[in-house]
């Protein structure tokens, strides 16, 4: 159970009363305004009896909307007032009948207002009858917070001489002692039968924040970037230890096209110079060749009748074709594969024209 501090919210021109509830039982009480700090005391405040009407009546019980709405004609019905000046509030007891709160909206906010100046906010607000035991028969009086209050079965109100007797008729309210009182006081703020904060005077909830969660979610998060990074890390490693497997795979198979016994310092650069004398200077006569017969063969008539291959890397073509246009067809192609032309003078003999083309890179 937890602590309590259980205030009686004064008629006018009276003083405030407290109890102090602590392990089920009343541990203190005084007048005026307790002094200390509240802030993990559960507050509970007990609206005066001549200040709450209380009805019984059997309401829906599908959902609290429907049941308030069912309060609220019932209301309308027993009081004077206009149901809009008027706070209705729904509680449950152990019977059929439910217990209806009605209360002057004013009052209300006016406690509401009273408590927020020091600096109280109440978990709940209890109609001073509700705090008494329900007689399975009769009624049942008591002192609360300085006030005479009457509890029946299906009553509750401020005892006074005419009411009471009026109400309570042969029966004469049977009058509790202080431990029973009190008793039923600790019981009753636990778990009220009956709170007036309803609506729009429900108590707003408080959004707290759990700073232990917070550090957690703070160390699981961190947790969750250090593994990312040590994926990452792990994937880069990996791709790293790759690419070094590669290049000394690589640098293995370019040593086994160097000489034997050759001293090596850079496989790949020393493979590319062997390629190059290998394959002669500019393109290449491999290349250079497979160019030229590729379009001396896509011109009819064209032959190649001499091959030169110099130093420089320049490939002199002796070139036989039926005429000059189909010369000229197979300088063009051979310019379309990259390559510059560069033509010696025809001469023509026996029907046919014979030069000597100069093909080398640009």
């Amino acid at each position: 159970m937890s602590d309590r501090l259980v205030l009686f919210l004064p008629p006018p021109d009276s003083p405030w009363r407290w109890l102090r509830v602590a392990d089920g039982a009343v541990v203190a009480r005084g007048e005026a305004m307790p002094e200390g700090d509240f802030g993990d005391v559960e507050i509970v405040a007990v609206a005066p009896a001549d200040a709450v009407t209380l009805h019984w009546a059997t309401l829906p019980d599908r959902s609290t909307a429907q049941a308030v709405a069912a309060a609220r004609i019932l209301a309308g019905d027993a009081s004077a007032a206009p149901i809009d000046s008027l706070h209705v509030a729904v509680g449950r007891e152990a019977s059929e009948d439910r217990p209806i709160g009605v209360v002057a909206t004013t009052r209300m906010r006016e406690w509401l207002e009273a408590m927020a100046r020091m600096a109280l906010d109440p978990a709940a607000i209890i109609p001073a009858p509700m705090l008494l035991p329900r007689p399975e028969e009769g009624y049942v009086r008591a002192d609360i917070g300085g006030q005479a209050v009457v509890r029946g079965a299906t009553a509750g109100f401020a005892d006074e001489d005419r009411v009471t007797a009026l109400v309570t008729g042969d029966h004469a309210p049977a009058t509790l002692d202080r431990d029973t009182v009190e008793a039923a006081i600790v019981a009753a703020s636990e778990l009220p039968a009956l709170d007036l904060r309803q609506g729009p005077f429900a108590r707003r909830r408080r959004i707290g924040i759990d700073w232990k969660l917070v550090r957690r979610l703070a160390v699981l998060a961190g947790a969750a970037l250090l593994v990312t990074l040590a994926i990452d890390l792990v994937r880069i490693a990996k791709y790293s230890f790759g690419a070094d497997a590669v290049e000394a795979e690589a640098d293995s198979l370019a040593r086994q096209g160097l000489p034997r016994g050759a001293v090596v310092n850079d496989a790949n650069r020393e493979l590319d110079t062997r390629l190059s004398a290998l394959r002669g200077p500019g393109a290449g006569f491999g290349t250079t060749a497979a160019v030229v017969f590729s379009a001396v063969q896509a011109v009819a008539g064209a032959e190649v009748t001499a091959l030169n291959f110099d130093t420089n890397g320049d490939l002199r073509v002796t070139l036989s074709a039926p005429g000059q246009a189909e010369a000229n067809a197979v300088v063009q192609r051979i310019e379309q594969a990259g390559f510059t032309v560069r033509p010696s003078p025809f001469t023509s003999a026996g029907g046919r024209i014979t030069g000597e083309l100069t093909v080398a890179l640009p």
